[in-house]
């Protein structure tokens, strides 16, 4: 592994495996914004995707094959950005070759494959974490800043929404096909989940409720409620594919009032038209409102930056510090999925301390 130094400035070499959505733009476009990263070479097999691929990173070199990046000595950091069936595959083989690693969220299909991962990478010594840009959107950041500086005194409840209208079934999108790691709870729980557990960490105890709620889908909604016996708080997780009104993104209560934001973090759209970072702030008639016992604020929503998740991801490669996502924490998320499947099937609340 070479980590090249440029003007005094270490430089970690990248190869991208996958150019669909989230290598083209969660990942290329966040880091084409970030010197401290070089993306080196990007594998994909797709024709489309190796013509736009040279076009947003002409220097790269466009390979067919993850061994191809891998057993290349002068790549330091290997990100996977695959369909989710993948990832446990593609991310065991590049910690075989001694590369740290990224995985595009949800981490892997199961919770073993995880602990498999992060056996490996202990005993190797390489950083391996999960791509959870969601911790970074302004909305979540205005929310934990609110629960930490007493805002809403003490939180009893927090309802957590990521809902679509997509009333047709994509027939070649592989996240509503039967795959492994497929489906909503897999796809948008990762966030609200990660999310959940980076506020208040495990919880007690889980609720949950998966649908298929359009013909010949993958599970396209479910609810999951989180319980935490010690703060007496209960937090909602929800997300479907035939929400057409708009619901609170986050709805917080506590002794003190209640907090409510709607919309999503502009990054996401941003990204996708091709623009870069700084990338303007939330529109003020976005701003979510803090309800007090007589009166109502409008709180300005913080910027958010999914750069700083890779700015953490390049302090503990070169700097040896915690990752900004653990694989602890990725594995954590996995789990709980894993019982809201078995919540789901038996029709009651899972007891998470007797089954992590």
């Amino acid at each position: 592994m070479k980590i090249e130094n440029k003007e005094n400035k270490t430089v970690i070499n990248v190869g991208l495996v996958g150019y669909g959505l989230s290598g083209r733009f969660f990942q290329g476009g966040v880091l084409r914004g970030l010197k401290e990263f070089d993306i080196k070479m990007i594998v994909t097999t797709n024709p489309e995707k190796k013509v736009q691929a040279k076009l947003d990173f002409p220097r790269a070199e466009i390979v067919d094959n993850i061994d191809e990046i891998t057993k290349n000595d002068n790549i330091d950091l290997v990100i996977i950005s695959t369909p989710n069936q993948l990832h446990f595959e593609l991310a065991n083989k590049a910690l075989d070759d001694g590369k740290h690693v990224v995985i595009e969220k949800p981490f892997t299909p199961d919770s073993l494959s995880a602990k498999v991962l992060i056996e490996k990478a202990e005993k190797l010594k390489l950083v391996l974490s999960a791509y959870q840009n969601r911790r970074y959107d302004g909305d979540y950041l205005t929310l934990k800043s609110l629960i930490a500086n007493g805002s809403l005194g003490r939180l009893v409840e927090l309802e957590s929404h990521f809902d679509r209208f997509r009333p047709e079934v994509k027939k070649d999108g592989w996240r509503e096909c039967s795959l492994p790691g497929s489906g909503v709870l897999f796809d948008l729980g990762s966030h609200l989940i990660d999310q959940a557990l980076d506020l208040f960490g495990m919880p007690d105890e889980l609720y949950c409720d998966i649908a298929r709620q359009r013909q010949s889908s993958e599970v396209d909604q479910f609810e999951m409620i989180l319980y935490y016996e010690e703060k007496n708080l209960k937090v909602t997780l929800k997300a479907g594919s035939l929400v057409n009104v708009v619901l609170p993104r986050f709805m917080a209560l506590g002794t003190k009032g209640s907090y409510a934001t709607y919309g999503l973090d502009p990054q996401e759209n941003a990204l996708r038209c091709g623009e870069s970072y700084p990338i303007a702030a939330v529109d003020e008639e976005s701003y979510g409102i803090l309800y007090e016992e007589d009166n109502k604020k409008v709180i300005p929503t913080l910027t958010g930056d999914y750069r700083l998740y890779y700015k953490g991801i390049y302090e503990a490669i070169v700097n040896k510090t915690i990752p900004p996502v653990t694989a602890l924490e990725a594995y954590q998320v996995i789990r709980l999925i894993e019982l809201g499947h078995m919540s789901d099937a038996e029709k009651r609340r899972i007891s998470v301390k007797e089954n992590i």
